[in-house]
């Protein structure tokens, strides 16, 4: 066989590959080795930036959502910020989230990827910045839930994307004008067919150390069963640590603006302490399948947080950060 024939008739293997890959994506799973940043096709597509200036005590939160219903496209883009409060929500009739690299377009309103993001969601509330000295996910042959990201119709999956990066740029949100020169970043994304029915999250990078931590985590019922898993991942330095069910396990109890988790495998031990600070702001959630939106989120910007990581009986960390995320969602949305 020439070369010639041998391409030729490797081309239609090749497209029929890709399809299946796409139809497998198409359920929000991911095979080894894939890109869980890239857009699925799923009927939400979540995108999330965070940003820390701990010099200034300002907290920042961008996030979107791409949503596909029974009639439409749609978008949901929220800016917040502490201190304030200040959060603003715009639902655009149309959003395009990019299935060939990290990335989000929601009309005017918010444009964001890997390496900067910009929102205007009016004179009062402006976000521009460029995200530099990136620090990704490592190659892995999952994502942070592990193996469970080749599972398809997860009724939602999460992924970090940008653990750490540094941030040149300015906000305006409400009374609050500030460069954020020297601020740090960090980049999350979430898809599935919406949020399950209570879920928990949190984020802290404002260490004295270079170390930051991020988890999520929510009651689904899978198989007729009700479970409620969580991931975590810990990052000291360049060395990122992930604990994803069922290989590792951790115990969560959240309520009360207070969050507890333990997490035990891998011969680690990780302690997670964390206070909310005062009222939440409470941020819009989108229910795609309903084409509407409503406040079942409630994230505290800047609580307290105490991390401690343990290997055996060597403590590789111990610390506390005074800017921290932590969130607690209640949805009607069914999983």
């Amino acid at each position: 066989m020439s070369p010639s024939t041998a391409k030729e008739a490797a081309g239609p293997v090749l497209a029929g590959a890709r399809r299946l890959l796409g139809a497998y994506r198409a359920t929000g799973a991911d095979p080894v080795l894939g890109r869980p940043e890239l857009a699925h096709g799923v009927p939400f597509e979540g995108y999330f930036w965070r940003i820390v200036d701990a010099r200034g005590g300002t907290v920042v939160v961008a996030l979107s959502a791409v949503c596909i219903g029974p009639d439409s496209r749609w978008g949901l883009s929220s800016l917040a910020v502490h201190p304030g409060p200040f959060a603003r929500t715009v639902v655009t009739g149309t959003a395009r989230a990019d299935a060939r690299a990290f990335g989000v377009e929601a009309e005017d309103v918010l444009r964001g990827d890997a390496g900067a993001l910009r929102v205007d969601m009016g004179p009062d509330a402006r976000l521009d910045v460029t995200l530099e000295d990136r620090v990704s996910w490592a190659a892995r042959p999952f994502g942070a839930l592990g193996v469970a990201h080749a599972v398809p119709w997860l009724p939602q999956y999460w992924h970090p994307v940008i653990l750490s990066a540094a941030v040149r740029g300015r906000v305006h949100a409400g009374g609050l004008e500030r460069r954020l020169d020297g601020a740090t970043a960090y980049v999350e994304k979430n898809w599935g067919r919406g949020f399950p029915g209570r879920w928990w999250w949190g984020h802290a990078a404002s260490f004295d150390d270079d170390v930051s931590v991020s988890f999520a985590g929510g009651r689904v019922r899978l198989a007729g069963t009700a479970v409620a898993p969580t991931a975590v991942v810990v990052r000291l330095g360049r060395r990122v640590l992930s604990f994803a069910p069922p290989a590792q396990r951790t115990r969560v109890r959240v309520g009360g603006d207070a969050w507890r988790l333990r997490t035990r495998g891998l011969g680690y031990a990780v302690d997670i302490d964390g206070a909310g600070d005062g009222a939440p702001q409470e941020l819009l959630v989108p229910l795609p399948a309903e084409q509407r939106v409503e406040p079942h989120s409630r994230q505290h910007l800047a609580g307290e947080l105490h991390l401690t990581v343990r290997r055996g009986r060597r403590l590789l960390y111990s610390g506390r950060s005074s800017l921290a995320g932590l969130e607690i969602g209640d949805s009607r949305t069914r999983a």
